[in-house]
This record gives structure tokens, sequence and C-alpha cells, in this order.
């Protein structure tokens, strides 16, 4: 009995092909836990797609992926001076974000990184005429521009991507390549209509992969089911059962990923007072499970366990069996399944 990672094979790769037909020179991204799907299966993914490139977190992840995917790696975070090295063949391309990084890999292949508005890191404008002299002991593939999800300013993507393209191109900087992301495609067509002779290249992790959401689901296993009465001591610290019903042990724990969150950006009024809910009913001990049963998103009984999860599902809902498998709303990023299941 496990949590199992559903997937509808056919969709998931029919929404992989309409993405990259998207943008044209996509690089597919596959970093931290494989957005769910673990490391090995992205990358054969990605060599079914054909890609020349696959993007990942980490020099690690690179040492680790190099045995899967055969083409060119880019590394997406930056080099920094007294990092510990690893030892990566010459397909690997690193990612640098100072004119400093730049001097320190003589002979590397690098993609510079230039500041956005994220303001995470990258080299700045007044760092751009320093870069003629250090970019000559490198293999240049391009430059980068990581750009934020969400333009609360109002501000245009493009006219972002332009701007830099502009300042690149009065320092006498090659522009044969230009390494985006968080772009629309519409907005890429009108980037590489505007600037024929760079071939923009967009790197996409979550919308391939992630896109659509009906393509996967994760389910867990009933394990046990426990009848209780009002009164009815359990668990760890031996609560109170609030009524009558029962006690439902099914697959998925923390070490899963199960009751891990992350933090939110809420935006307006009811989800802020969503939130104010959520937080006042964890104070006591009243937690919402990801877990679905009988059309309801059932509470946590007490805190998950390392490797499954206890849920109270009430006496007016119909009963769990053993072998039952739960719906769960997991995030993809922070889960690790038992077992995929194809479909």
């Amino acid at each position: 009995m496990a949590l199992s990672l559903y997937v509808d094979t056919a969709r998931w790769r029919a929404h992989q092909k309409t993405v990259t037909e998207q943008f044209p020179g996509l690089i597919p991204v596959c970093k931290g836990n494989g957005y769910g799907f673990g490391h090995e299966r992205l990358s054969e993914e990605a060599a079914r797609l054909g890609a020349d490139v696959l993007a990942v977190g980490t020099t690690y992840e690179a040492a680790q992926i190099k045995d899967w995917f055969s083409g060119d790696l880019l590394v997406l975070t930056p080099f920094r001076r007294g990092e510990e090295p690893v030892p990566l063949p010459d397909r690997v391309i690193r990612s640098v974000s100072s004119v400093d990084g730049v001097h320190a890999l003589v002979g590397a292949r690098v993609v510079i990184e230039c500041m956005s508005s994220m303001k995470r890191h990258g080299v700045h404008e007044e760092d751009l005429p320093r870069l003629h002299a250090a970019i000559e002991d490198v293999r240049l593939e391009g430059f980068a521009l990581h750009l934020p999800l969400d333009r609360t300013d109002g501000t245009d993507a493009v006219d972002e991507v332009i701007a830099w393209m502009d300042r690149l191109r009065a320092a006498r900087l090659p522009l044969h390549t230009m390494f985006v992301s968080h772009l629309r495609a519409a907005e890429q067509a009108r980037l590489q209509q505007q600037f024929p002779q760079t071939r923009f290249r967009a790197r996409i992790g979550t919308r391939l992969w992630l896109g659509d959401h009906e393509a996967t689901e994760y389910r867990g296993s009933v394990l046990d089911v426990t009848r209780v009465a009002k009164g009815d001591r359990f668990g760890y610290r031996q609560q109170k059962a609030a009524s009558e019903g029962w006690l439902v042990v099914v697959a998925g724990g923390t070490s899963h990923g199960v009751g891990l969150e992350a933090p939110k950006a809420m935006h307006g009024v009811m989800p802020r007072a969503k939130g104010v809910a959520r937080a006042g009913l964890a104070t006591v001990n009243r937690n919402l499970s990801p877990f679905v049963w009988d059309g309801k998103q059932r509470w946590f009984a007490e805190p998950p366990h390392m490797q499954v999860s206890i849920l109270f599902v009430p006496s007016d809902a119909q009963e769990p069996k053993v072998g039952d498998e739960l719906v769960a709303h997991l995030r993809h990023t922070t889960t690790q399944f038992d077992r995929i299941v194809e479909r």
C-alpha cells in the first residue's frame, strides 16, 4: 500500500508537445525533486522531446543527471568563487552573475545572467564595459534574464527584455542567444520578430511538466480503519475524539512531504481571511489534510506521522475500507511518491 502518483501519460505528453510548439528552442528544466517525477524520468522525457539542453538547479544535480541525459546541461545556480568543485563534463554550461565569476571560469562554457526586476542575482549595467575583457577567456553561450511571475506595477516583460538587449548592444556585447524565463509565448514571439538575429530560448519547468493539472493525481492507500466514539482517546498524544466516526490510516506522511506547505503570497481580502481562519483552527489542533474522501477534504486526526497520516472521518460520511485510495491534493515540488502508475 503506497502513496502513488497516477499519470495519464498520453495526456501529459500531449501537453508537453503543445508547450514545445509554442516555445521554439525551449530548454526543459529539471531541478529539485524533478517537479515530483524525479530526475531520471524527466531526463528521459527531455530526450524524448529532442531537447539539446536540459537545465538543472545545481552542480550536484548536474553530476547526477549527466548519466541520464546525453545533451548539454545548463546549471541555473550562478557560479561563486570558493564553491565546492564538482567533477563535470565539458558539456555542462555554468550560469554566472558577476564579472568576477566570468574571470574565474577560464575556458568554461558560460551563460551570463543579467539583473532583472526580480533583483535576485545578475550583472548590472555598469558591469557591462568590464565584460569585454572577461568574455575573451570563456566560451560565451549567451545572456539570460530570469523575470518575475507577476508584474503588479503594470510594467511589461517584453519592455524589460528589450531594455537589456539595448544595453548589451550599446556595450557591443554579442547577442546571438538570450535565455529567458517566465515569458508568455506571444511575448517571446514579439521579441524574436524584433530581434531576428538573436535566438531566444525559454527555460521552462513548471509550465512544461505541471501545466495540465488533470494529467496527474496523487492517491494514498487506506491501511487501517478504526471506529471511535465521542470521547475515545487515540494517537501519540491521546487526544479525545470530538464525535463519532472513523480513524483512517492512509499512506503518505512527512517523509512524502505530506503536511509541508510553502508560504503563499496572498492578494485580496478573501484569501487573507481564509489564511487567518486556517491559522486560528491550527491553534486548536484543527488542520485540514490534503486527502479527500466522500467528496470532502478531511481533517488530520493528529499531525502526520513519518510515512502515514491519521484522518478523522465523521460517521455521516461513507465508511472507508482498507485498500481504498484517497485522492491527495499535494504540491508536486515538495512530494516524494512511493510508486508511479501510468494510465
